[in-house]
């Protein structure tokens, strides 16, 4: 059973540089992803979501609709969904009556767009009425479900209003009938119904819902064929994409049989997210056992060092062992997103401080990356080198793109971005009958259900000091990272020697009272790191990080050329003052480096040695770059 189980979303007031984030999504993110679901926002991308669902409920009455009622992709709905879940945690922290009003107005419409019988996508009830769950493969229609369903639960937590979870709680019964009263064969295209219909049975207490849940996760994969077997039964289809790729469907074998991280990265690990969820409710050691060889997969032969996973523009999947190009990488930030998930489950079957280490690193990296510094503009795709007029530009490097959009015709990730930054407390914080663990470093103040409550100051991730004051005890679960080689606690001032506190698993447990201060010192020194020698695109590279950052240089700081710069091996890194175009407090590393002069020679090749010269090289955070302009980007550098 559960180790320990995530923190409510209430539980959680940041300060600090998570709390700055925080007031960015309730200040700027969410506003304005609004003003785009609403087709407002100026020069973006159309969106067209709500109107979807104001035409959907137009339709079930019978009143007449645009030629256009439609707009947009299969999936479409997802964005409000995900929007009012970004919206309920926001809420959680920061009341507001102007925006709980403006959800609960946009959940009246999604109400309004619920058939009698509970179904619910925009897509099917405008256009395709007569192809409803007949297109699992491609259909989306238990996606969207998934997202709404987690929406309803965090606004029924937030704010105590129901009704979102009453239409979902409808809709839920209704997929219920369909597969498992009806005994309608098949299982979700794109898994994500799976872990919203746990969250839904651990709010609601309704056993349909963990049912159904086992259903999908039990069913998949042991009929490899299904998807061919639909797709020969209908005479349609959304994309043409391929039923017999079974590794992209996560369908080749049953999932307790599955050995491999392959497919589709988002969906792959969605679905092991709800497995890991699963295994916990249940204490299923043989699926937890897949969990263990699925996560091993990913992080230890198909994960980027910024915590990116997926490594080709071709199905946005995992490839193959060690296959990490950097100048075409995926690394949707969904992906990375749904890493964090996955690594917050696996804990509450095991708590080992690796999976906080591949979470935090995810988080500061891949997802922060995601998002404009000013909360405008985001990545879908987090390449770990950006050469402009290549990157794109050419043909194969479309995808990875020098600048962030403004919005996307698939727009999955922005919304999913501003949900995680304000639902960081569900992941930061654990507790079970007596400890309070924390998994990653935030300042704030945290109050658990059992009864726990404490303070924690600190600048992490750019200040390696963490400081928890005790209001009320109980048992204490520090993670020590596995970055951090030396450590020190102090224990009200006093200094804890290393056989007192002997980590467990990643973890130091204390016991402590009332008015008590922990105080936890972790190394912040910057490090060389290096890759597998068999990964072969990393081959006589090395990245610089410190603490949970990863670090890029940029041609801004480096006279607009980074291609001519290798790092000096042995050589000196040293903490800056920082840069004036970056946020306040942000660090930057100086590196001592070699700059290869360029020749006036206008061959191709040459057969002259290069001539190299001493000098120093900049490097930032990665998750800021592209913030001034577009100019090169790499985070893994030659070294001499």
């Amino acid at each position: 059973m559960k180790t320990q189980h995530q923190a409510s979303i209430s539980a959680y007031k940041a300060d600090g540089f998570i709390g700055k984030y925080q007031r960015l999504v309730k200040d700027v993110v969410i506003p304005y992803q609004y003003s785009v679901l609403c087709d407002q926002a100026p020069d973006t991308e159309k969106s067209h979501v709500i109107s979807n669902f104001i035409n959907a409920g137009k339709a079930l009455r019978g009143d007449q609709i645009p030629e256009d009622g439609f707009y947009g992709m299969v999936f479409q709905d997802s964005d409000a969904a995900k929007w009012i879940e970004a919206a309920a945690y926001s809420l959680s922290l920061f009341p507001d009556e102007k925006l709980e009003k403006t959800v609960d107005e946009l959940i009246d419409i999604i109400a309004a767009a619920q058939d009698e019988d509970g179904y619910l996508n925009t897509y099917y009830t405008i256009k395709d009425r007569d192809k409803r769950f007949t297109n699992l493969q491609e259909g989306h229609e238990l996606y969207c479900s998934g997202h709404m369903m987690e929406a309803a639960c965090a606004y029924y937590e937030a704010t105590g209003k129901d009704k979102l979870l009453q239409v979902m709680l409808k809709n839920m019964e209704h997929i219920y009938r369909y597969f498992i009263t009806e005994k309608h064969d098949g299982y979700p295209g794109h898994p994500e119904v799976e872990l919203a219909l746990l969250k839904l049975y651990r709010l609601s207490g309704n056993p349909h819902s963990l049912e159904l849940a086992e259903h999908f996760i039990n069913i998949r994969g042991v009929d490899p064929h299904f998807y061919e077997k639909e797709k020969a039964g209908r005479d349609w289809s959304v994309w043409n994409n391929d039923p017999t790729d079974t590794d992209y469907l996560q369908a080749s074998a049953p999932v307790r049989e599955q050995k491999d991280a392959v497919g589709h990265a988002v969906r792959a690990v969605y679905l092991y997210t709800a497995m890991a969820d699963l295994a916990a409710s249940t204490d299923d050691k043989e699926l937890s056992a897949a969990c263990r060889r699925l996560w091993e997969s990913i992080t230890r032969r198909r994960m980027y060092l910024t915590g990116g996973i997926g490594s080709t523009v071709i199905g946005e999947a995992f490839t193959v062992d060690y296959d990490l190009p950097n100048d075409t990488a995926y690394a949707e930030t969904c992906a990375a997103i749904a890493l964090i998930f996955f690594g917050s489950r696996m804990l509450e079957n095991e708590v080992d401080g690796e999976y906080g280490d591949i979470c935090e690193r995810a988080f500061y990296n891949a997802v922060l990356a995601g998002m404009q510094l000013d909360g405008k503009r985001f990545f879908y795709v987090n390449p770990l080198e950006v050469i402009p007029g290549i990157s794109g530009a050419a043909q194969t490097h479309k995808h990875d793109l020098p600048v962030r959009p403004k919005w996307y015709a698939c727009a999955c990730c922005p919304p999913n971005v501003a949900r995680l930054v304000s639902s960081f407390g569900k992941y930061a914080y654990g507790e079970n009958e007596d400890t309070a663990f924390c998994h990653l470093f935030a300042a704030g103040e945290v109050s658990l259900e059992n009864g726990m409550k404490f303070t924690c100051e600190t600048n992490y991730p750019y200040d390696f000091e963490i400081l928890y004051r005790i209001e009320k005890g109980g048992n204490l679960a520090l993670r020590i990272p596995g970055f951090s080689k030396t450590w020190q606690i102090d224990l009200n001032g006093r200094k804890l020697s290393q056989t007192d506190v002997t980590p467990k698993k990643g973890y130091v447990y204390l016991s402590v009272s009332d008015g008590d201060t922990v105080r936890l010192t972790l190394d912040g020194t910057p490090r060389f790191q290096y890759a597998s020698s068999k990964v072969p695109e990393l081959t006589g590279k090395t990245a610089v990080c410190r603490g949970p950052l990863v670090y890029c240089f940029e041609g801004v700081d480096n006279q607009d050329d980074i291609l001519s710069l290798s790092l000096r091996k042995g050589g000196a890194l040293n903490i800056s003052d920082g840069q004036s175009a970056l946020p306040e407090g942000t660090v930057t590393i100086t590196a001592d480096a070699l700059r290869t002069q360029t020749t006036d020679d206008a061959d191709l090749y040459t057969d002259k040695a290069p001539v190299t010269n001493s000098c120093q090289a900049v490097a930032v955070p990665y998750y800021t770059w592209g913030n001034r302009g577009e100019n090169q980007m790499r985070v893994w550098m030659d070294y001499q």
